[in-house]
């Protein structure tokens, strides 16, 4: 069939573009790159043909202090030195509010404590991920002269070798010429 005289929105068509705002509830769950149909909300068929659907793409933002690993988090917690050789008690801010963690003396960088149903929630609720709290043990980069003492008696009582570095070929033959 054709428009003898169609009007200037549509063209013809029987519909023209508009712009609309969706409330969406998004379910507790949700990774990126899932999508939630929203049934008969998308554009309408030519020539008042029944609207199609919407498909909205989840992109999932970073957080600032967890990362996410399936239904799990990961919260990378930094101690010092002293603090992982002598342990410490920590208060770490999770989502479910203040938590409390024991560092036993002699944690090594790397090691993890779980602390469970602390997560995400699953898809259709079915309980929650853990949350895993992962030690990464900082290292100073500027030691005070009492510090840097401190270290130094430390590994003499250990037999260890520091403070020097080991010249390589090229250092021994230019230290050879000056």
């Amino acid at each position: 069939q054709v428009i003898a005289s169609p009007c200037a929105p549509c063209g013809g068509d029987g519909r023209v573009v508009t712009e609309r705002t969706y409330q969406v509830d998004i379910p507790a769950g949700v990774d990126t790159g899932s999508t939630l149909r929203l049934t008969g909300r998308g554009a309408v068929g030519p020539r008042r043909g029944s609207a199609g659907d919407l498909y909205v793409h989840i992109r999932v933002a970073n957080h600032e202090r967890f990362s996410r690993d399936g239904d799990d988090l990961v919260y990378e917690l930094a101690v010092s030195i002293a603090q992982a050789s002598l342990g410490a008690k920590f208060t770490l801010d999770t989502l479910d509010g203040d938590e409390d963690i024991i560092v036993p003396p002699g944690t090594q960088p790397g090691r993890e404590f779980v602390l469970r149903q602390r997560g995400v929630t699953r898809l259709q609720g079915r309980g929650r991920g853990n949350l895993r709290v992962r030690v990464r043990v900082d290292v100073p980069t500027k030691l005070t002269d009492t510090e840097a003492e401190l270290l130094q008696r430390f590994a003499d009582g250990r037999g260890e070798h520091v403070g020097t570095t080991e010249h390589g070929l090229f250092s021994r033959i230019k230290s050879a010429f000056t």
